[in-house]
């Protein structure tokens, strides 16, 4: 990079609103699972985006859609359809068991649409006092008022004022609560099939069964935020697939784009009968550019070898990070499922996440956090062995680092 072009960090904190707190590198370019930044020193990027660059950085056939669609229209508005935006949307209903689909621009997008069709039909079908969404602790379901209070950390949607109402929250992984809290009030119930931001906490079989018998039980709608899991992050299109339970709606974001903003609701036509037009809307939802390249990324991702080849990648993961641990003891356990993958840390390092995140970044390796117990990993689905192996080389300096201080 030219000097002329070159941008310090310092920048960030005399010009944006100060919600983040990042890196001291500056991006300036990736390919396939490696990032160099302005210096052009290389990264192994195993955080991908948090879980969005689904196919790594500029992946052949989502530039290809994006040169050609940048072509011709880049953004309408929902006066009218568009050819990208109606491809895409047939094929996520063949992907998954949705007959409707609704386009946003990110998952907090989606996960807001699903609770406002969910209120809605309860009130067309069975008056306002059914009104109770439940939800579940650690969930995170997006960032506008509706959603961060659905989301299950107070943290996040403390200090703004009153919160949107008739919300509970319960414990995840808790059938008892679950089925001791419902009643015929009960609109919907929210729930990750796999929490992310929470520590990458997967649900026993039978939450998952009781969950969908509850919500027929008492006539509430079950809702899944798929953002971080779907998309193939865990080896199938949708996590919803290896629970043996179908939802009533889903959300979709993340990975959908591989890194253009896009998110959509999945729903039955049935359900998305009540929204009618102009109940709802988007100005960028369904714009012609993001579903070319979404179009490209959900093709290519479905493809059966790529989704074979995450639960593959998930066996890399494991192998190295296991060997790890015997060699560090730093871990309790490695969670998750695919490469929606979490360290989670043993007693003597509680709460030293970003420690080890921060570790690992200065010798070229780029992770996330989950809380501040759990190092999180989403890469690339089609990430290379030798990038996974260099990416661990890194990780192992980083632990060795760490653990001789």
């Amino acid at each position: 990079m030219t000097a002329e072009h070159k941008v310090e960090r310092k920048l960030f904190d005399e010009v944006m609103v100060p919600c983040y707190a990042p890196m001291d590198m500056i991006p300036d370019r990736g390919k396939g699972a490696r990032i160099w930044d302005q210096d052009g020193r290389e990264y192994i990027d195993f955080a991908g985006g948090i879980a969005v660059s689904c196919l790594g950085h500029c992946h052949p056939v989502m530039v290809d859609a994006l040169k050609a669609q940048a072509e011709k229209l880049w953004h309408l508005s929902n006066v009218m359809t568009n050819a990208p935006a109606l491809r895409l949307a047939k094929k996520l209903t063949e992907v998954s068991f949705a007959e409707r689909v609704f386009f946003a621009n990110s998952g907090a997008e989606a996960n807001e649409a699903a609770l406002k069709l969910a209120r809605r039909w309860a009130v067309d079908v069975h008056g306002p006092e059914k009104s109770e969404i439940i939800a579940f602790t650690q969930g995170f379901h997006g960032r506008t008022f509706f959603t961060v209070t659905v989301g299950g950390q107070a943290a996040y949607s403390d200090g703004f004022g009153p919160k949107p109402g008739d919300i509970s929250h319960l414990p995840y992984n808790d059938l008892d609560a679950l089925a001791a809290a419902m009643s015929d009030k009960t609109c919907a119930i929210m729930m990750e099939p796999l929490q992310g931001e929470g520590g990458i906490v997967t649900p026993a079989p039978e939450f998952v069964q009781g969950v969908r018998e509850l919500c027929d039980k008492h006539n509430a709608l079950l809702i899944f935020d798929e953002v971080q899991t779907g998309n193939g992050r865990t080896g199938t299109f949708y996590a919803y697939e290896q629970t043996g339970v179908t939802p009533d709606i889903l959300s979709t974001a993340k990975s959908l784009g591989g890194g253009i903003p896009i998110g959509a609701m999945l729903t039955t036509e049935k359900l998305a009968g009540h929204m009618k037009v102009g109940t709802h809307g988007s100005t960028y939802g369904g714009n012609p550019l993001a579903s070319a390249v979404a179009e490209a990324v959900v093709n290519e991702v479905s493809k059966p070898e790529v989704l074979a080849g995450v639960k593959e990648r998930e066996g890399w993961f494991r192998e190295g990070l296991e060997a790890l641990n015997a060699k560090y003891n730093m871990f309790s356990e490695v969670r998750g499922k695919g490469l929606l993958i979490g360290a989670a840390l043993n007693e003597e390092w509680k709460g030293r996440a970003r420690d080890v995140l921060l570790a690992a970044g200065e010798e070229g390796l780029l992770v996330l956090v989950a809380g501040t117990n759990v190092v999180r990993m989403t890469p690339s689905l089609v990430i290379t062995k030798e990038e996974v192996e260099e990416g661990l080389a890194r990780l192992d300096r980083a632990m060795a680092k760490l653990t001789a201080v």
